[in-house]
Parts: structure tokens; sequence; C-alpha cells
């Protein structure tokens, strides 16, 4: 890839902070947001990238963001919608109000902030968005009601998506991760080899990117081969 502008949500910690890590080795310019200060100044300081403290539930802090990126960067050229987490209950005891919570930072969060990014790409007719969905979007679950929801509403939007950008010269692509051993949902200290690390997410992207400008890889599900495999 030419040397281009990046803007990733959710990027200070777990799969974002590697597409930042990444996009930063490439030699790419990188604004990134998060919620956790103490995480977004680890981040930065490792990578070099710009960390912006922002919840993209928040309407006021998307505006913000992208005002940065318009005065830091001059614009983005390809946004990485990966601000997102969990909330996992069976039917019959699900939190409605909590579920709706989620909706506002994995699905809304996601529509506007691309809502206001897009302008900007349509007006360069060139641009990459890289909305992270889940295989949990691609089969259901039990106790997975709210989240995977979320996640085929992801895929859903990505596919409009398509249907309208690609004449503007914008590439969306959905990535759909299986487990990987971050911090999501709390859980901490997993490091079987054999299962998925963030930076092989980053490392996916990174290459669908990389594909030639006239070739589009609409939705990539990344699993690892042997998860059951203890070393």
């Amino acid at each position: 890839m030419q040397p281009t502008r990046f803007l990733i949500t959710g990027g200070s910690q777990g799969i974002g902070a590697a597409i930042v890590e990444l996009a930063c080795k490439a030699a790419h310019q990188v604004v990134f947001t998060g919620r956790n200060e103490q995480f977004i100044e680890s981040t930065a300081r490792k990578t070099g990238a710009y960390g912006l403290r922002a919840d993209v539930s928040v309407g006021d802090d998307n505006a913000r963001t992208v005002e940065a990126c318009t005065e830091g960067m001059g614009g983005v050229d390809v946004l990485v919608n990966n601000a997102g987490y969990g909330y996992r209950a069976e039917i019959g005891a699900l939190d409605i109000d909590a579920m709706k919570e989620m909706f506002g930072t994995n699905v809304f969060g996601l529509v506007d902030l691309t809502n206001r990014v897009v302008p900007l790409m349509k007006a360069r007719g060139l641009g990459d968005i890289v909305n992270i969905a889940s295989t949990s979007g691609m089969k259901g679950a039990a106790t997975a009601t709210a989240y995977a929801a979320s996640k085929w509403a992801v895929r859903g939007i990505t596919q409009c998506w398509q249907a309208e950008l690609r004449p503007h010269g914008i590439r969306v692509i959905c990535v759909c991760p299986s487990e990987v051993q971050t911090n999501f949902g709390g859980k901490v200290g997993r490091n079987n080899p054999n299962k998925l690390y963030a930076e092989d997410i980053g490392e996916t992207i990174m290459a669908a990117l990389d594909m030639p400008r006239r070739a589009l890889w609409p939705e990539l599900a990344v699993f690892a081969n042997n998860p059951w495999k203890e070393d």
C-alpha cells in the first residue's frame, strides 16, 4: 500500500492495537480511538500513532474524531470500525437496555462514524472501510442473542455499503474473526499458541487492503486451524 491515512476505532488494545501497530510499521499515518486513557497512552507511545479518547456511541465524540483526522492528517483514507463489546444472556433473561446499549456501540456508533467519514472518501473517489464483525454473526450460539444479532447487523450493513460505495471507488470489507486471544469479555491469560492472536487479524486486514484496488474481498472469516491442540 502507498502511505495513507488510517482511522481505527477501539485501537488502544486487542485487535485494534494490533492494526495500529501494523499500520504504523508500514509508515501510514494513524489516528486511533479508545475509552481507557491508560491504554491509549500506552499504545500511542509504543506505535507513534495519535490516540484520542472517544466513544463511538457518542455522536459528539465521533464529530470530534473526524475533526481531529481532518486537521491532523487532512482526511481519512482507511476507516477500521473495530470498536465493540459483547453482552450475553439466555433468552428469558435478556436485559433489553443492556442489549440496546451494546447496539449503540457495535451498530449505531459504527454507522454514525462512517456516515461522517464517507463524504470525505467520496470527494476523493477513493477509500477503504473495514468493518469488524465476528463468526458469531455467521452462526448462532446459546446466550449469544444480543451479540450475534449486532454482528449479523454489521455484516448486512457492510453489504449495503458495498452496493452503494463501489461505484465511488470505495471498498467495504467485512472481517469476521473467530475467538482471538485478547481480554475481550474480561478473559485474560489465554496463551495457547494454536489459537488466534490479535496480530493474525491485523495481518489479514492489511493483506485485504494491499489487494489491487480493482479487487475486493467482500467478507473474510478467520479461524484458528487447530485450536484444540494444546502445546
